[in-house]
C-alpha cells in the first residue's frame, strides 16, 4: 500500500506517480507551478490513438449520465505508444505493441457505480479535474481504506459543499455576505458573528453600502488578521470595510466549489471505483457526484493544507 498523503505546500513530484500516474480521458494528472500548490490539469478532448478523430461523445449524455471515457493505467506505456504512432512506426500491425497498449486501456463507464463515505484528508485542483483524498469508512467495523476521488476534467461532476466552518476558512478574494452597520469610513462597531460564503453570479450587480444602516452586505475578502476582517465592496463611495469578528464567529457554507473543502470534512461520493493498475491510494473513485459537510476546524489544523497529487501514490 502506498502512502496516501504528504500534506505539505511544496515538494518534489513523486517518482512513482511520474512512472505510473493516471492518464485520464487522454489527460495526464500533473503537478504544475513554481513551488506553489499543485494543480490538476486536463485536456478536454479524450485522446484515442485508434481513431482518426477525437471521441465525439459528450461529457454528459442525454439521460444525465456522466461519460468518463478511457483511463490509461500506465502513462509510460501510453506515451511510448504515442511516440511510435507519431513517428509512423506503429499503425496497428505489430501485435507485440498494440496488445499491451489495448490492455492498458480501461473504459471507466464499464465500471459499476457505487457509493462511498468518509473523511477528507486533502484536496487539490478545481471542479474541473480536481482530486480529493479521503479515508473511506464503513458500517461493518472493517478498517478504513484510503481512496482518491477524481472530478471529471470537463467540470461536470456534481459538487455540493454545505455546513458550518471556522472563520479561518476565509481567504483573500472569497465572496462573502453578512449583516452589518458601518460608519462613513466603512468601520463596524458591533462584532460580526455570522458570515455566509456567497457563490459568484454573472447576473448579480454590486450594491453600494449605506452608512448608519443595518443591512446585508456582499463583498470580497481582502484580509483576515487578528480577529478583524477587511472586505472590499465594488460599488458606492465606501469600498473598504473593516469588521471586528466575534470570538465565536462562524462561516456558513453553501457552494458548489471544491476549493471550500478542507481536511476533516465529511464526504459522500457516488462514482465508479478502480483498484487495479494505476489506481491512487487504495483505489481511484471517478466521482459523478460529491457531497461534503463542513466540520468546524480543530485547533492546530491549518485551513489551507492541500494534498500534493504527486504523493497520493499510484500502483
Amino acid at each position: 500500500m502506498h502512502s496516501l498523503l504528504a500534506l505539505r505546500r511544496t515538494g518534489p513530484f513523486d517518482r512513482r506517480f511520474q512512472e505510473s500516474g493516471a492518464v485520464l480521458l487522454g489527460f495526464v494528472l500533473a503537478v504544475t507551478g513554481s513551488g506553489s500548490l499543485p494543480v490538476v490539469l486536463a485536456q478536454v478532448a479524450p485522446y484515442n490513438p485508434y481513431a482518426d478523430s477525437q471521441d465525439p461523445t459528450p461529457s454528459v449524455l442525454p439521460d444525465g449520465t456522466i461519460h468518463w471515457g478511457t483511463f490509461f493505467k500506465s502513462a509510460a506505456i501510453q506515451k511510448a505508444y504515442e511516440r511510435l504512432w507519431n513517428l509512423g512506426a506503429c499503425r496497428n500491425t505489430n501485435k507485440a505493441i498494440t496488445l499491451p497498449v489495448e490492455n492498458n486501456k480501461l473504459l471507466i463507464d464499464s465500471l459499476p457505480k457505487d457509493e462511498f463515505r468518509g473523511v477528507v484528508k486533502g484536496v487539490t485542483g478545481t471542479n474541473a479535474g480536481g482530486a480529493v483524498a479521503f479515508l473511506q469508512t464503513s458500517n461493518d467495523g472493517t478498517e478504513p481504506v484510503e481512496r482518491v476521488a477524481l472530478l471529471h476534467p470537463a467540470g461536470v461532476s456534481r459538487v455540493e459543499v454545505n455546513g458550518t466552518a471556522a472563520v479561518s476558512l476565509l481567504s483573500p478574494g472569497m465572496l462573502v455576505r453578512f449583516q452589518a452597520n458601518v460608519d462613513g469610513k466603512g468601520r463596524a462597531s458591533t462584532p460580526i458573528q455570522l458570515i455566509h460564503v456567497a457563490t459568484p453570479s454573472a447576473d448579480a450587480k454590486p450594491t453600494a453600502v449605506t452608512p448608519g444602516i443595518e443591512e446585508m452586505i456582499v463583498g470580497k475578502v481582502v484580509q483576515l488578521k487578528r480577529g478583524t476582517l477587511s472586505v472590499h465592496v465594488d460599488a458606492g463611495k465606501i469600498r473598504r470595510l473593516t469588521l471586528p469578528l466575534a470570538e465565536d464567529a462562524v462561516v456558513e457554507v453553501a457552494t458548489s466549489q471544491i476549493g471550500m473543502v478542507r481536511a476533516g470534512d465529511v464526504i459522500e461520493i457516488k462514482g465508479r471505483l478502480w483498484t487495479g493498475e494505476g489506481a491512487l491510494g487504495d483505489g481511484t473513485v471517478f466521482a459523478d457526484s460529491v457531497n461534503v459537510t463542513k466540520i468546524i476546524d480543530t485547533p492546530g489544523k491549518s485551513p489551507g493544507d492541500q494534498a500534493d497529487v504527486g504523493n497520493l501514490g499510484a500502483r
